[in-house]
C-alpha cells in the first residue's frame, strides 16, 4: 500500500542525519523507506506513512537539524503525487511523448517540491529522479509529454523550489532524437551504448 505522505531531508553531515534518523523512529510510527551518505558528504533520510506520523517525525528531524546545525533542505508532501511517489523509491518509466525535460536541482527535498508541483499543474510523464549520487550533490527529474506541456512542467517546477533551493540545469527537448530516446530508457548513469549509426553511415572500429 502506497504511503499516504513522505518526507524528505537531507542533513550537510552523517553523523547529524544518523541522529536525526533516531529521533525520526523514536518519535512516530513511520517506514523508514531509504537513507544514507550521499554527495557530497550529506545524509539523506525519506520516510512515509499516515499523514500525522509523518508530520510528526519531520518535526523530529527538523528539530534534531536545528540543534545539530545541520539541515540543508527539508520537505512534507501530505498527498504527493502517485508518480513521484513512486520514482522515489526507485521506479523508472520509458519516454514515450514528443518531448522531454530534464531539471536540475541544487538539493533533493528542492527536487521534490518543484516536481511534485509539475506533476499536479500539468499533464505530463515523469521518467526518471536521481537524488544527490554520482550528481556532486544535485538533484535530477527528467518528464515527457507533449511540448507544451513539457515546457509548462518546467517552468511551473522553476518556481515551485523553495527557499533552499537554487536551479542548476534545465533543457527542453522538442522531439527527442530515437536513439537518445533509448538511452533515457535506461537511465542517465554513464554507461556503455550500444553502437549504432544513421542509415548509410559507417561505424569506424578503433
Amino acid at each position: 500500500m502506497m504511503n499516504q505522505a513522505l518526507a524528505l531531508l537531507e542533513f550537510n553531515s552523517v553523523a547529524a542525519g544518523v541522529l536525526a534518523v533516531d529521533r525520526m523512529l523514536k518519535q512516530a510510527p513511520i517506514a523508514l523507506l531509504r537513507c544514507g551518505s550521499v554527495h557530497p558528504g550529506r545524509y539523506l533520510v525519506l520516510v512515509g506513512g499516515s499523514v500525522a506520523s509523518t508530520e510528526e517525525a519531520h518535526a523530529a528531524g527538523v528539530q534534531s537539524a536545528c540543534d545539530q546545525g545541520g539541515l540543508v533542505d527539508e520537505i512534507l508532501l501530505a498527498d504527493p503525487h502517485p508518480l513521484l511517489a513512486a520514482a522515489v523509491t526507485g521506479k523508472r518509466s520509458a519516454p514515450r511523448g514528443e518531448s522531454v525535460g530534464v531539471f536540475e536541482v541544487s538539493t533533493s527535498p528542492g527536487l521534490l517540491r518543484s516536481v511534485d508541483a509539475a506533476l499536479k499543474g500539468v499533464p505530463v510523464d515523469l521518467v526518471e529522479i536521481r537524488l544527490a549520487d554520482d550528481l556532486g550533490g544535485q538533484a535530477l527529474a527528467i518528464f515527457d509529454g507533449s511540448l507544451p506541456d513539457v515546457q509548462e512542467a518546467l517552468v511551473l517546477a522553476g518556481g515551485r523550489l523553495g527557499d533552499c533551493a537554487v536551479v542548476c540545469g534545465s533543457s527542453l527537448l522538442p522531439r527527442v532524437d530515437e536513439t537518445l530516446r533509448e538511452v533515457l530508457t535506461e537511465g542517465t548513469r554513464f554507461m556503455a551504448c550500444e553502437a549504432r549509426a544513421p542509415e548509410g553511415a559507417e561505424m569506424v572500429e578503433g
